[in-house]
This record gives structure tokens, sequence and C-alpha cells, in this order.
């Protein structure tokens, strides 16, 4: 069934944001080859990387016309039948389709100073019944809210256990990633790995939170210092930080195999806690243990 004519106006004159939506359609087709969707590739010299245009219109049921409007940021409020046939022919995954509905709903909207984060006391009671395992609070723009001992002596014991009390001091988990040296030493060969997730997260609060004056902040910040950000930034690819496991080496502990977790809180939706665990009786799980000293 063809989805063709979907579109609708507001009827007050108001547009969408432009450029990301048209941004993410581009690079999502740009990543598919016809042979990849069951098209026939014609011998004849491609132009494009990817898709071409009318090729995914065609893929998805709707005018090459409309389309080309809809990635150019010439059309606005296309309907959710529009966007799950485009999801599905450039074969997005749940939270790629998710961000791209989130970019599709966007309003232009001046950027403003959301209110300063703050733990629960159940976040926080949460956090101490985690025990020895490294755990940490993390906010909207993974600012570090809290964090245990063990916590902060896996990922930072380098710096002052008690800055992510104070607003001004506290650690982000991206910027760490990107601007220290420490950091990269840390996840040593699973760096790269990291920072595509860390990148692929970003771009997904960011469909959620256009408007968020720090996120911009944040994002302008490490686009202008990090090379390796602004590249990873411009391909954008999304992705939920969920569960995955890495390899880490740490000054103290040395060579270690963990999965970081993260546990999303039901009464602080924007906030979550992510924990690291290794494998049970391992080598891995006795360093993280004496990492958290007494309890």
């Amino acid at each position: 069934m063809s989805v063709t004519g979907e579109l609708r106006e507001t009827g007050t004159g108001e547009r969408r944001e432009p450029g990301e939506l048209g941004e993410f359609l581009r690079a999502r087709r740009a990543l598919l080859r016809p042979e990849d969707v069951g098209l026939r590739r014609y011998p004849e010299r491609r132009r494009v990387t990817g898709l071409r245009r009318e090729e995914l219109a065609q893929l998805a049921g709707v005018s090459p016309s409309y389309y080309t409007r809809l990635e150019q940021g010439h059309a606005a409020n296309a309907s959710d039948s529009v966007l799950d046939a485009l999801a599905g022919a450039l074969r997005l995954d749940g939270h790629e389709r998710s961000h791209l509905h989130d970019l599709a709903a966007r309003r232009t909207r001046a950027a403003h100073l959301p209110p300063s984060e703050r733990v629960s006391t159940a976040t926080r009671d949460l956090l101490r019944s985690l025990g020895g395992a490294p755990a940490m609070v993390l906010g909207r723009r993974t600012d570090v809210l809290a964090w245990n001992a063990a916590g902060h002596a896996l990922f930072a014991g380098h710096l002052d256990r008690a800055a992510p009390e104070r607003p001004a001091d506290r650690p982000n988990l991206a910027r760490t990633h990107f601007l220290d040296l420490r950091a990269r030493e840390l996840y040593d060969a699973d760096w790269h790995r990291k920072a595509r997730a860390v990148v692929g997260n970003l771009r997904l609060i960011a469909g959620r939170h256009p408007d968020d004056a720090l996120l911009v902040s944040l994002v302008g910040e490490l686009s202008a210092r990090s090379a390796e950000f602004a590249e990873l930034w411009r391909d954008h690819r999304v992705s939920a930080c969920e569960a995955e496991t890495y390899g880490l080496r740490h000054p103290v502990a040395g060579r270690l195999t963990v999965t970081q977790q993260i546990l999303l809180l039901a009464r602080s939706p924007e906030q979550s806690v992510a924990v690291v665990t290794a494998e049970e009786g391992s080598p891995s799980e006795r360093a993280l243990a004496s990492l958290a000293g007494p309890l």
C-alpha cells in the first residue's frame, strides 16, 4: 500500500528544523547499495554513494519529488506512516527508527538552559546498595551526577571524588572520553568502539532534546576540540548505550574484561545508573572488588 501524499501541514506556517532530518536521511541512504535492498544495479557509473533518492522513494512508496522535498527540508509534518515506510526502506533498527521520528517532530525553538540535575534519595540508596560493583549515576548529557568508590576508582581516580556533588565541576563522560588521555589509555584497544557508542548515544539524546543549550554547547565543544568526535558526529549513526563488554587497561587493577550495563530509572527517566560487572570468579571480578576497598 502506497503512503504517497501523507504529508500534513500544521496550518500555522510552522516548519520543521531542516538540517538534522535531511542529513540523517542522506547519511543512512548512503550506507545502502541497490543490491542490499533487492534492486538491480545497472552497469552505468553511479554518481552517488549508496541509494539514489528515487530508489529510496520507490522502496518507501512515496514519490521522488516528495522525498526530495523532505530530505531538503522543504516539507513539513510527514505522517507516521511515511516515516515508518522510510525507516523500513532504510532498514533502520528500533533506536534509529525512534530517532527518525524525533527529528521529524522537531520545531525550531530557541535553546534554553535546563535546570541543574539532582539525584534523588532513592537513587542514592540504589547506588549504595550496589556494594562493590563500580557504578555511576548519569544525567541526560552523560554528566556524572554521583558515583560510588569503585566507580570513581575505575573510571576517574585522578579526579576529585567529590566533583559530582558540585554541578559546575561534574565530569562528563563524553568530554572525558575524547579529551582526557587517561580515558584513551583505560579503554586501550576498545577506545574507538566505545567512542562510536558515546557519539551514537549523544545523537539519540540530541534528537530528543534539540533545545537543550548545554547539550548544544557540549557537541560544539567536542566538535571543535576533537577531530575524531567531529568525524563520528557527521556520520549520523545512532545507538543506545545498553550493555556492552569492553577490555580495559587500568593503571592499578591491570587488564580487565568488564560488562557495562545501563539501568534506566523509572522515577527519573532522564537519568540512568551505569553498572560495571565481570564474569563470576574471574580475575577481572577480583580486580574490580579490590578497587572498591572495604565496604
